[in-house]
């Protein structure tokens, strides 16, 4: 499923990490596991990768993560937001032993979507144990796999940018 270009950044992630002394967590929805998947997909990525939490539900957002109710619901901003990516980045580092966290929840089709959450809408947040916490909005085009691998491209790279 993972193509030699994105093993590649996988790979450039951990040495990142690891030079820096540094572990991360992986908390997902709509990629289910597919960011922890890509990272251990790399022969010793233990040393970096400290868990990933595939919180598909929002029951699972909030019982493993933590994220409120009041994010999740009407009227809140609900489970594809940035208020939701930034509290399960959160959540992640709080339930782990991670120094950066990275989250992705998105609709990746074909259904699913609503006249103002189109299929390919991504937020992807991330946070870090000094307070950091940061959620970005995207597009991502193409079919449902695209998108989870969209979405996967985009984590890696947030995780580079959080280490730094």
């Amino acid at each position: 499923m993972f193509d030699d270009l994105l093993l590649q950044q996988a790979e450039n992630v951990l040495d990142v990490y690891r030079k820096a002394g540094k572990r991360l967590a992986t908390a997902e929805s709509c990629t289910g596991g597919l960011i922890a998947g890509c990272l251990t997909e790399i022969a010793g990525s233990s040393d970096v990768v400290d868990r990933g939490f595939v919180t598909y539900s929002n029951a699972a957002k909030m019982e493993m993560l933590g994220v409120s109710l009041a994010l999740l619901e009407y009227p809140g901003p609900g489970a594809v937001s940035a208020e939701v990516a930034a509290a399960m980045a959160k959540g992640a580092l709080v339930a782990s032993q991670a120094d950066v966290a990275v989250s992705a929840t998105g609709i990746a089709g074909p259904g699913g979507a609503t006249d103002d959450k189109p299929v390919g809408l991504v937020y992807l947040g991330w946070a870090g144990r000094g307070g950091t916490v940061q959620a970005l909005h995207h597009v991502f085009p193409g079919d449902r796999t695209a998108v989870r691998l969209a979405t996967v491209r985009e984590a890696l790279r947030l995780l580079i940018e959080a280490a730094a």
